[in-house]
């Protein structure tokens, strides 16, 4: 079966391919690590490189000549400097450098509306004023955007997802006008089209085939949502790794900046979510990981605990209770392992479960069924009691990589096209 679209995921660390079937299922895929082409993940030249060198171990495996669309996810909030010949200006700043200036931040904070996703340092829109003071930057880009344009005959424009924590408005759909009451020039910003649209073609770089469609793409973490196969609202997706981060497919967009809850417009739905500082980690304090399976296997999922827990590695919560000194609640701490792995695991669960109705109560759908990836997923008596307390069904994930996420988004263009 013929392979029709691709999904690069850029990453933290390297770049991802994946090759989709008509049927969604992936016939490919390919990875490349930064380290082996430069290491510095702040260098675009490195980007290119990796991509370059990833989608060369895909072509091993298939016809890129075959593809017929391709779309690309980056990590949220990660910006460049372009000059006027669309070339990078220095190197990007990432999704985790911070800007701590007044004068850049007290500007936004005066401008921005309470709900907007481009407060505090950690906003893209912070980065890009910090960006525009390079002497030749005449434009701003999001990773994922500059990534596409490698592939395309012209320099294409960005998405809403990767735009949102730049201070971009999805409701609607444009670069709001108080964005010129901070430091940053409006002139600057890039062109936005929904996810999902096509935005050029391929000029036969990389061995893809010329005339190919681009797509808009999405966030990374867009991405990994959407691999999951997660379609409809009320489709929730937990992350059970160190923390424990949910995501649920929503018919509107829900904003709660108190909680860290904003919404991703992809296409017509909105994808809301939250993270709790709850998860592996807090369990990973008590009991190493060859101990958490086998006592997972001394418990009855089914069976209340009795107990009344609330994990944390550290005071201090975010999602769904915003207390940063709320406390770890552990006691009373039984004598049995078992039972108090028994405990820990059903009180993440019960934390999960009210992270949904907490997304609820803001005006997200109720949840109506479960996927689950990260290495908490992995434990079948965690599963089974999560499922129990959730009381929703659970639903098989597709994929737990973002490139297949995103090549989603390239094959639903491909089937809207047909």
């Amino acid at each position: 079966m013929k392979a029709h679209a691709l999904g690069i995921d850029v990453g933290t660390s390297g770049v991802r391919c994946a090759a989709l079937h008509e049927d969604g299922e992936v016939a490919a895929g390919s990875e490349a690590a930064m380290d082996e082409c430069g290491g510095d993940l702040r260098d675009p030249a490195v980007w290119a490189k990796t991509l370059e060198l990833s989608l060369a171990r895909l072509a091993e495996r298939l016809d890129l000549s075959e593809l017929d669309a391709a779309a690309v996810d980056g990590t949220s909030g990660s910006v460049l400097g372009l000059d006027s010949a669309g070339e990078p200006v220095g190197k990007a700043l990432m999704y985790d450098d911070a800007v701590s200036r007044a004068d850049i931040l007290d500007p936004i904070a005066a401008a921005a509306p309470r709900e907007s996703a481009a407060h505090g340092a950690s906003s893209a829109l912070a980065r890009a004023c910090v960006l525009q003071e390079r002497s030749g930057v005449v434009g701003v880009a999001h990773q994922a955007d500059w990534i596409a344009s490698l592939l395309a005959e012209t320099p294409l424009p960005g998405d809403e997802s990767n735009a949102l924590k730049t201070g971009y408005d999805p409701v609607t759909r444009r670069w709001p006008g108080w964005i010129a009451r901070t430091r940053l020039d409006p002139a600057l910003l890039p062109e936005v089209v929904p996810c999902g649209t096509q935005t050029g073609t391929a000029s036969g770089a990389f061995g893809l085939r010329k005339g190919m469609a681009i797509v808009a793409g999405v966030t990374d973490g867009c991405a990994s949502f959407l691999a999951t196969g997660a379609s409809h609202p009320g489709d929730g997706v937990s992350a059970l790794g160190t923390t424990l981060a949910i995501k649920l497919l929503s018919d509107g967009p829900v904003f709660a900046p108190e909680y860290g809850v904003y919404s991703h417009r992809v296409g017509d739905l909105w994808l809301a979510g939250g993270a709790s500082n709850t998860g592996g980690g807090a369990i990973a304090t008590y009991f190493a990981p060859d101990e958490i399976a086998a006592l997972s296997d001394l418990i009855d999922p089914e069976a209340d605990s009795g107990l009344d827990y609330y994990p944390l590695p550290k005071p201090g919560e975010r999602f769904p209770i915003n207390d940063p000194s709320l406390p770890p609640r552990l006691e009373p701490r039984t004598r049995d392992d078992a039972c108090f792995l028994h405990g820990l695991l059903e009180g993440v669960a019960r934390i999960e479960a009210l992270g949904y109705a907490r997304l609820a109560e803001l005006g997200a759908p109720p949840l109506r069924s479960i996927r689950s990836t990260g290495t908490g997923a992995r434990n079948r008596t965690w599963s089974a009691m999560r499922f129990r307390i959730l009381n929703v069904p659970a639903a098989g994930v597709r994929s737990d990589i973002a490139a297949a996420g995103v090549a989603r988004l390239a094959l639903s263009h491909l089937h809207k096209q047909a």
